[in-house]
């Protein structure tokens, strides 16, 4: 179970710098670390670093589901 203000900060730092989250927790611990700059503690941090990770990985998979979806629905051409 996740605080409000964990699922907050975490979608804000996902829409601002989308292009630097990744599936990576370690990557995303230091993301999360610079942004937040000591305004919360290691462990608040942490569990940012944590839902964003989950978000990024549920991003990464509604993509690669996207993509099957277009590939299967292409006719195929000879």
């Amino acid at each position: 179970m996740r605080t409000r203000k964990v699922k907050t900060l975490a979608k804000e730092i996902l829409e601002t710098y989308s292009s630097q989250v990744s599936t990576s927790f370690e990557q995303n611990k230091l993301l999360v670390r610079q942004v937040l700059e000591g305004r919360f503690s290691k462990r608040l941090a942490n569990r940012i670093a944590g839902y964003l990770t989950t978000l990024a990985k549920r991003e990464a998979k509604a993509k690669e589901a996207e993509e099957e979806s277009i590939v299967e629905a292409a006719p195929e051409q000879k």
